[in-house]
């Protein structure tokens, strides 16, 4: 099955159709396991924690077709482990996605 690449409103429009309930739902599940994979690079140390888990945010990212993110986490994986300035954008990324309207 192919999907086109495009945004995440488009993703979970898709997804749940008509169904504004389900739609906040799958928003939710992809903003709890982005934050999470967020959160473990936070808090990684090391080179090998801070690609797994850049790598794991892209797969979700790519999953619910959200390009911008997943360009984010692809490149702060070739940056350093608690690279700030990374963080901060997918961060904010993440803070844009939570504050959107069901359409």
């Amino acid at each position: 099955m192919a999907y086109e690449s495009g945004t995440i409103e488009t993703a979970l429009a898709a997804a749940a159709g008509e169904d504004l309930a389900l739609f906040a739902e799958l928003r939710l599940a992809f903003l709890e396991s982005a934050s999470r994979q967020l959160d473990l690079m936070r808090r990684s140390r090391c080179d090998a924690n801070w690609r797994m888990a850049a790598q794991r945010l892209q797969g979700i990212a790519a999953s619910f077709h959200d390009d911008a993110l997943a360009g984010l986490a692809r490149e702060a994986e070739r940056g350093a482990p608690g690279d700030p300035a990374a963080l901060r954008v997918i961060g904010s990324r993440l803070d844009v996605i939570g504050g959107q309207a069901a359409p």
